[in-house]
């Protein structure tokens, strides 16, 4: 027997199968990891194909040395996945392999975890028997006494009841009265924080209606939905009973959440409902665990999955669900090469699995909402809050009135009072500043010199968290002190401009002395559980006030919450991005919607230089329709998607002309092929090269060639061949090619 076999190298010079003799004896499967002569080396390598003949010359045939597992690692429908996603976006099979499996495999740099255990070898009789004839150890009697319950205990189990247990077990293994073994444990995150249980949840008439739509195709051959519902309509216990069915049905689901963030309080709430069959996936966590949480998965020991992006990989098996919660959030696109979209992959797989895709969202991408709009999924609306509590009372504040009365605060008179209010009632309160930090630049007032970034084209924030203070760049992660002097005049008259959390958790903290609260930005949550533990501070009540950026905005359900202030509502609305408004309206409606869940009605305060904006008053009013109709008339006049297709070349090179070299080349040969095919010609709208809002990015300098076209057969081509344009050889510079890329900067 010959395998087919795809070796773990990433290069285009080995993007093919190399075909390995299967030794007598060995048994192996499509999927299968193995171990495989390449060159002078071992290689690991995943089977790809098996045959009882091949046309090479036997003498030339190597053998596998080992399989790696004795199962497949990578399912047959992941293999097809792979397969499809290196033919899509034009790179190795060997990289699209990797999305299928814990990274730390890959070279055995995780392993099953062992622990050593100890049982009885004889009767609980024959032990208590020897335990009094034991008089030259005391340990060993007290051992024999305790394993006499006839379970399985672990050496750290027994160690906390007899002190140093190691030798007197190994002497009572000798004399045959104790087995001793290595026993597989598994490493499970999220343990460290309360799980909720079941409350028997009784689904509300809108809740029953939406589910009735999706039950027969989980029964079926599957189905799409978007699920769409103003904040607090109970979106989640709809997909929670969709899962539910589809457990009975001896199927698997798949649950992604946009943010890690969103992970703890979605995986407490799965695990109440479903106990163990719950398994988590995101890069937050251990080697270890990732790798034990896979390994459930993939046993089929763990039927509900819970992640951020990766996760849509996970190897469930029988799969029947995919959910994509908060649809319309940028994290499900991938930015790492191979770049892909975590809801067309979960779109792909339930399409190749013949399982049901909802996509839930209280606002919906514009993509999104013009596609269920079109047929593509079965729209399901639910326009009511549970137990019909009404949506907060929204107050919109114009900031310019607050600077004409003197208020120069990041807090306006209004908020302040609220808060005020708010923790003289026993309540608690979210205040939303997109920007971490404590000033978002700093600045010569003589010259006006901005400092920036020595290695990204960006000005670096001022954060106060070390003892001095240091300038730190968001994209890098490159820290500096902050200058005394000018670097560009000499000048001493060097500012801070702009607020971030840090500074507005400062002035909360002068307004409210004594209230505890707590802030949650990256800063913040960088070490493990960092998510998990702010949010179990606020939950239980021990903080009061949540200050943080967009994390904090959307997923989130706390029914203490009576008070949101959004301090900066025109942060994202004025950037240079055509879902600059889609974007403001998402976040204004996803953190507005944060207030008043419980008993208590909520209220949210709005701070805005532009309060004229008619984005700022349909969020106000959570009026998504009216904002969706808004949008999709400017986006045809103004021939956006998805009226449109934007696609990019991006390149990247630590040097500028290289860089500016490659953008060249790829702006001609593009021209070159749009004039070889006059249909392309008259569906390509736009071409231009030029400098991305961000010029330098760690240290490399960036260029775009951004392309517009018409929606058709035509763009489809033309993205075919710029795709293949893309894999050109350039010297000393990286390209990607885009399509509606999440950013444009």
């Amino acid at each position: 027997m010959f395998c087919q076999v795809i070796i773990d190298i990433v290069h285009e010079n080995v993007a093919s199968p190399f075909t390995y003799r299967i030794p007598d004896g060995m048994h192996l499967e499509p999927g299968q990891r193995v171990a495989v002569p390449f060159g002078r080396r071992e290689k690991e390598g995943i089977v790809l194909d098996l045959s009882d003949s091949c046309d090479i010359e036997e003498s030339r045939i190597r053998d596998v040395l080992k399989p790696l597992e004795e199962y497949p690692a990578v399912p047959p429908e992941l293999m097809d996945l792979a397969r499809q996603m290196a033919e899509d976006v034009h790179c190795p099979l060997a990289e699209t392999l990797r999305l299928m499996l814990p990274a730390q495999m890959r070279g055995g740099r995780v392993r099953v975890k062992t622990e050593r255990t100890a049982k009885l070898a004889v009767s609980p009789e024959e032990a208590f028997a020897s335990a009094d004839r034991e008089k030259r150890s005391r340990k060993r009697a007290d051992l024999l006494r305790i394993l006499s319950d006839g379970e399985v205990h672990t050496v750290k189990e027994l160690a906390e009841q007899v002190r140093d247990p190691n030798e007197a077990l190994k002497k009572l293994s000798g004399d045959g009265l104790v087995i001793l073994s290595d026993e597989e444990t598994l490493r499970t995150p999220g343990t460290n924080f309360a799980q909720p249980s079941d409350p028997g949840f009784t689904l509300t008439p809108g809740q029953e209606e939406a589910l009735e739509e999706i039950l027969p195709c989980l029964r079926g051959k599957g189905g799409r939905f978007l699920l769409h519902g103003v904040t607090g309509s109970g979106k989640t216990e709809v997909f929670m009973a969709a899962v539910r069915n589809v457990l009975t049905l001896g199927k698997s689901a798949i649950i992604l959440v946009p943010e890690i963030a969103l992970t703890p309080q979605m995986v407490a709430w799965f695990r109440g409902r479903f106990g163990p069959v719950a398994a988590v996936i995101h890069s937050r966590l251990s080697p270890g665990e990732r790798f034990d949480e896979w390994r459930r998965i993939r046993r089929g020991d763990a039927r509900v999955v819970i992640g951020a992006r990766s996760a849509v990989f996970s190897p469930a098996r029988n799969l029947g669900l995919i959910v994509v919660d908060e649809e319309h959030e940028g994290t499900y696109l991938s930015d790492h090469h191979p770049r892909y979209d975590a809801r067309e992959i979960a779109n792909s797989r339930c399409e190749r699995e013949n399982a049901t895709l909802i996509l839930a969202s209280a606002t919906p991408s514009v993509l999104s909402f013009a596609r269920a709009r079109r047929g593509d999924y079965m729209l399901l609306e639910m326009p009511r809050r549970v137990q019909d509590r009404p949506l907060p009372e929204v107050e919109i504040v114009d900031m310019r009135e607050e600077l004409e009365n003197g208020n120069r605060t990041v807090l306006s008179m209004a908020l302040r009072k609220a808060l005020k209010e708010t923790a003289a009632q026993g309540g608690q309160a979210m205040l939303l500043m997109n920007r971490r930090g404590y000033n978002s630049f700093v600045s010569c007032r003589s010259c006006g010199y901005v400092v920036k970034c020595p290695n990204c084209d960006i000005s670096m924030t001022y954060h106060m968290a070390s003892e001095d203070g240091l300038l730190r760049c968001h994209y890098c992660g490159h820290a500096m002190k902050p200058p005394a002097a000018c670097p560009e005049c000499g000048g001493k008259y060097i500012r801070y401009f702009g607020a971030g959390t840090q500074k507005v958790e400062e002035e909360v903290a002068k307004l409210l002395p004594g209230v505890p609260a707590i802030r949650m930005d990256y800063d913040t949550t960088s070490g493990k559980d960092g998510h998990g533990k702010i949010l179990e501070e606020f939950r239980s009540g021990r903080a009061r006030i949540l200050i943080g950026t967009q994390m904090i905005a959307k997923g989130l359900d706390f029914p203490r919450v009576t008070l949101v202030g959004v301090v900066a509502a025109d942060m994202t609305l004025n950037l240079p991005d055509y879902r600059s408004r889609e974007r403001t309206f998402q976040l204004l409606t996803q953190v507005a919607g944060r207030a008043g869940r419980g008993e208590q009605p909520g209220k949210v305060i709005i701070q805005t230089y532009k309060p004229e904006d008619p984005v700022i008053g349909f969020a106000a009013a959570q009026d998504y329709r009216s904002f969706f109709e808004d949008e999709f008339t400017r986006r045809r006049r103004g021939l956006y998607p998805p009226f449109t297709l934007l696609a990019r070349f991006l390149t990247e090179s630590v040097s500028e002309e290289a860089a500016a070299a490659a953008a060249d080349r790829l702006e001609q040969e593009t021209r070159r092929l749009v004039d070889s095919h006059p249909a392309w010609g008259r569906k390509l709208l736009l071409i231009s090269n030029d400098t991305p809002g961000v010029k330098v990015l760690r240290g490399k300098n960036r260029r775009h060639v951004l392309m517009k076209m018409l929606v058709g057969r035509e763009a489809d081509e033309m993205i075919a061949a710029m795709t293949e344009l893309a894999r050109g050889e350039f010297e000393n510079t990286e390209v990607w090619f885009e399509v509606n890329p999440t950013t444009m900067m």
